[in-house]
């Protein structure tokens, strides 16, 4: 019965994943590389005093600024669109630079989600205001921040800290348009929900692949 069992999970996990990474409403292989060499995060303070860092995770990061009572629905959407569909990858983060001082409220606020949901993925870097400056600059986007250090978009930077996006080549199924977009407005749930679910899909399959050809080497060596 053990073996039965074992048979079918073998069977249907990899079906079950094509499944789910085919769902990507446009077929690129690859999502494209915005901005090469972003920074690494500043140094600073973390809720669990441990460090975070870019190198060798996927990474969606944002900026929630001086008062994220004010971006609270944001955070709960944030969570809902994106955290719940991919909290069970390994080395996926969402990371929040936050102005220090902004602890309290910080807690606060992910005190209330904990209660809903599994927020272990959610990491909140403090920092000073010129440090988060100079790491937004780094991501060379058309997105200014706003007056109180933070903006509504999120950017997703893959293992290699390189921005990905879409570059203006690709072709949305949906809309028939080639579409840029070096971040993703979380104001706007439609495209959490819709663009940046479906780019990050495709960055997922992206690493699920290369890690699948880098096996199939190993084991031709092995044969050899």
């Amino acid at each position: 019965m053990k073996k039965k069992i074992v048979l079918i999970i073998l069977l249907v996990l990899p079906l079950s994943c094509y499944i789910y990474f085919a769902l990507a409403k446009h077929n690129a292989l690859n999502l494209p590389v915005i901005t090469e060499n972003v920074s690494e995060l500043p140094k600073g303070g973390t809720l669990d005093n441990k460090p975070v860092s870019l190198q060798g995770s996927i990474s969606i990061v944002g900026f929630l600024g001086n008062d994220i009572t004010k971006k609270k629905e944001t955070v709960f959407n944030i969570n809902e669109k994106i955290n719940n569909k991919y909290k069970g990858f390994t080395d996926f983060q969402i990371v929040m630079l936050m102005p220090k001082g902004e602890e309290q409220e910080v807690e606060k606020v992910m005190a209330e989600l904990k209660v809903m949901a599994d927020i272990s993925n959610w990491r909140f870097l403090f920092v000073e205001p010129n440090q988060i400056a100079e790491f937004h600059s780094s991501l060379k986007v058309k997105e200014p921040m706003d007056a109180d250090n933070g903006t509504y978009y999120l950017f997703i930077v893959d293992k290699n800290r390189k921005l990905r996006g879409r570059d203006g080549k690709m072709k949305d199924k949906k809309t028939g348009k080639y579409e840029f977009k070096d971040g993703y407005n979380s104001f706007i749930v439609a495209e959490l929900h819709n663009e940046m679910t479906d780019d990050i899909k495709i960055l997922l399959r992206e690493y699920r692949l290369a890690l699948k050809k880098n096996n199939n080497l190993k084991g031709v060596k092995r044969e050899i």
